[in-house]
């Protein structure tokens, strides 16, 4: 008797996972998996493109004349503006902000979105301290800084991390606002371009450094998407077949 019932359970998990769980996860991880995955090969590719090239210093041109193109740009108004934008992709910041929300969705027992949040955050910063470390390519020094700087310049630190995770949060908010996503994805792209600009009109990165650091970004970023949806649909499996098994 016992060895029926478990024989049984075991085929109503199984015909409840092809019925229901099956069909719907399949398709959505392909999908996920495909466009992530080819979205993380073109951005690996640019910035090994873009390494080589500042390895070989072939973008010292290109980027010195976009640097003094946009020192013409300068306003006072402007200045204090952009010291606010430069503030919001600071890595130290945007860290203990990673804590904190990890916190906040730990206690709402969101512990998949907690993970993510905190291996983004952690997993980004170390990256981009190996990176400058290995490229240890020095800061532009056209004009006077106006703000203090640590570190190498190649890739930019600000712009990888605020493509990881505003670009994660983004993400996170535009699947349970559908109505909203093309706002969201709109004003995420916008904050991460503006604070990779605000780095630009400080003087205290390359061109290069800023794209590279998006693109590192872009493939840490999509690593972390891939992992959320993985966990969120084993979860979902879990609690589908909890229910199950109490009915």
């Amino acid at each position: 008797m016992l060895f029926d019932s478990i024989r049984r359970f075991s085929q109503n998990i199984l015909a409840f996972w092809r019925q229901r769980i099956g069909p719907k996860l399949l398709p959505l991880l392909a999908t996920v998996r495909l466009a992530g995955l080819a979205l993380a090969a073109i951005a690996l590719w640019l910035f090994a493109y873009i390494a080589d090239e500042v390895l070989e210093t072939e973008t010292q041109a290109f980027d010195t004349n976009v640097l003094l193109s946009i020192y013409q740009l300068h306003r006072p108004w402007l200045d204090p503006i952009v010291r606010v934008l430069t503030n919001l992709g600071d890595p130290t910041f945007l860290v203990g902000a990673c804590g904190g929300l990890s916190l906040l969705l730990l206690w709402r027992k969101q512990k998949s979105e907690a993970m993510t949040v905190a291996i983004a955050a952690v997993g980004a910063l170390g990256l981009n301290l190996l990176l400058k470390n290995l490229f240890a390519r020095h800061r532009p020094e056209l004009w006077s800084r106006v703000v203090d700087v640590r570190y190498y310049s190649f890739p930019s630190g600000h712009a990888m991390l605020s493509m990881v995770i505003y670009g994660l949060i983004g993400y996170w908010l535009a699947t349970r606002f559908q109505r909203w996503r093309g706002a969201i994805a709109a004003l995420t792209m916008i904050l991460i371009l503006l604070i990779g600009f605000s780095r630009l009109y400080l003087g205290v990165h390359w061109p290069t450094d800023i794209i590279a650091g998006y693109a590192a970004g872009l493939v840490w970023l999509v690593t972390c998407i891939l992992s959320l949806e993985i966990w969120r649909q084993k979860n979902h499996g879990k609690k589908q077949v909890n229910q199950l098994h109490e009915s």
